[in-house]
Formats: structure tokens, sequence, C-alpha cells
């Protein structure tokens, strides 16, 4: 069930990337991010009071926990680690095509699965092994497909953002095994979605007020409302809460979860091809292929290890 759950959870993480690539076209990054993270917010605030006033006994499929000091302490540093990769993100999916972001997205089971080799001691079989660098080969094949478009991937700022939001991105994964793992922190998944949702709200009202007001006169960069903006918040929300639904699984694993999510990348590239009518898909779709290639081999060695 957990798997059928990560699956339905990419398909509307590939509509959420779809969704940003059209917020933010001609739109300011900062005040779109926090007017998604809001929205988010807005969705699990109701349950946060009522759970709090006793309204959602606990027990109760929606009753979200109030935790103790240390549990919000670990939410909050998720949500500065997820803030750091949707920033970092937001302003590359600006500024590059969709058929690029999405594939260098998939990439981050192959840094989770390296990141369970260093934090947790994993060892990779050959198969993962063999995933691994079929999914390196795959990011330099693209990277050739970008040079077609005028994107190096090695002297491009938004390529440089890309990948730390990968990273980043990756690091929330690994974090997350520790979550909501039982033998972890063990964390309710209402209790992170929740708080994560509303910690992001506050830190980026500050990040709006400290950083983007008094110098988006400077820069020029102004805000548009668009309706597309909150089915960013939507689409992200459906994806999240079937993932944390997933991890919450006993017998669930990070590693397949993750990857599975990845097939997100299909949504997104099939709309950059068709709607943004973006360049070069056959060679892009080449690369992707290997990835998917790698995607498999990742999974095949993890279910087998």
């Amino acid at each position: 069930m957990w798997v059928v759950l990560a699956l339905a959870s990419a398909f509307f993480l590939g509509l959420y990337d779809v969704e940003k690539k059209r917020s933010l076209s001609g739109n300011a990054v900062i005040p779109v991010l926090l007017v998604n993270t809001l929205i988010c917010s807005l969705f699990f605030l109701p349950l946060i009071v009522l759970s709090a006033c006793g309204a959602v006994a606990p027990g109760a499929e929606l009753h979200v926990p109030r935790g103790d000091f240390h549990s919000h302490l670990l939410i909050v540093v998720k949500a500065l680690i997820v803030l750091s990769s949707w920033i970092s993100g937001y302003f590359a999916i600006k500024h590059l095509p969709l058929t690029i972001v999405g594939p260098v997205n998939a990439t981050r089971p192959v840094m989770a699965l390296l990141g369970a080799l260093l934090i947790y001691g994993e060892r990779l079989n050959l198969w993962q092994w063999g995933g691994v660098t079929v999914a390196i080969v795959s990011f330099f094949m693209l990277g050739r497909s970008g040079k077609k478009e005028g994107i190096d991937f090695s002297h491009n700022r938004w390529m440089a953002l890309l990948v730390a939001s990968a990273f980043m991105g990756a690091v929330s994964g690994l974090y997350d095994k520790y979550l909501m793992n039982p033998s972890g922190a063990g964390l309710d998944r209402l209790f992170v979605q929740g708080w994560y949702n509303l910690y992001q709200a506050v830190i980026m009202t500050a990040v709006l007020l400290a950083v983007w007001l008094p110098s988006h006169r400077k820069t020029g960069e102004e805000f548009r409302w668009s309706w597309h903006i909150p089915l960013i918040s939507v689409f992200l929300t459906a994806a999240d809460l079937l993932y944390f639904t997933a991890l919450s699984y006993p017998d669930s694993m990070i590693a397949v979860v993750s990857m599975v999510r990845r097939s997100s990348v299909l949504v997104s590239f099939v709309f950059g091809a068709l709607m943004f009518h973006e360049k070069n898909i056959r060679s892009k779709a080449v690369d992707l292929a290997l990835l998917f290639v790698s995607l498999v081999l990742l999974l095949f060695g993890t279910l087998n290890a």
C-alpha cells in the first residue's frame, strides 16, 4: 500500500513543479514562496487549533499532537532544511527549462543513497553502485543537452542553485527517515507536516520583511497575483500528505519511497514539452531514460539488499 501512496505522491509532485513554473514566470520568487507556505500552513492550522482545544481527540485520525520542546526544535530544523531547498529550487525553476529541472531533481535518490552510506553506515550492493554510476552518466549527458540551449552546467548559477536544491532535498529525505521512523524520533506524521508548514510560513515572512522588501525596488522584482500560486500549495500538500502516510507504514523504505516519488519527473517533463514547448526533447528524453534505468537498478538493489 505504501508504494501506491508513493506513486500518487509522485503524480501530485509533478503537477506541483508545473504550477511552480507557471507561477514564477515574470514573478518575484520570495513573495510567491511566502504565499505558498502561508496557504500550506492554513490547511493544517485548524487541525492544530482544534487538537489543542480538545475538539479533535487524541487518537483520532486528524489529531495533531502538541509535542514537547525537543520535538518542535526538530521540526524547526526540518523547516530550515526544506526552505533552503525550496528557495534555491524556486530561483532555478524560474530561469531553467522544466525538462532540465525535472531530471536533475530526480537524482535526489542517488544523493540520499550516498547520504545513507555516509550517515547511517549502509553498504551499497552491486546493483546500487550500478544505479549510482548510470545516474552520474545521465547527469553528464543532460549537461551536453543543456549546452545546446546555452546552459553550461559548470558555470551557470541557476544550475548551481538547482543542484544545491536537489542536495538539500536529499538531506531532507534522510532527516525524514529519522523523524518518522519509530527507531528514530518516531514523530506523528500530521505533527511533522502541520508544524513544519507553520514554521516555514513564519520563517518566510521574516525573509520577505528582512530581505525582499528592502531590495525589490532596486532589483525591479515585482509580485503579481496568479491563481496558479494556490495550486502550488494544493498539489504540494497532497503530495506531502501521501508521502508522510507512506513513510508511517512500519515496513516502508525511505530509499524506495524517494525513488518512486522521483517518477514525478515524467509529469513535469511531458508538460515542459507540450505546454512550454521546450527544446531538445529527444536528446533529453534519452537522458531521462538513462536516469530511470539508474532508478530501477537502485530500486532492485534496495529490495534485494
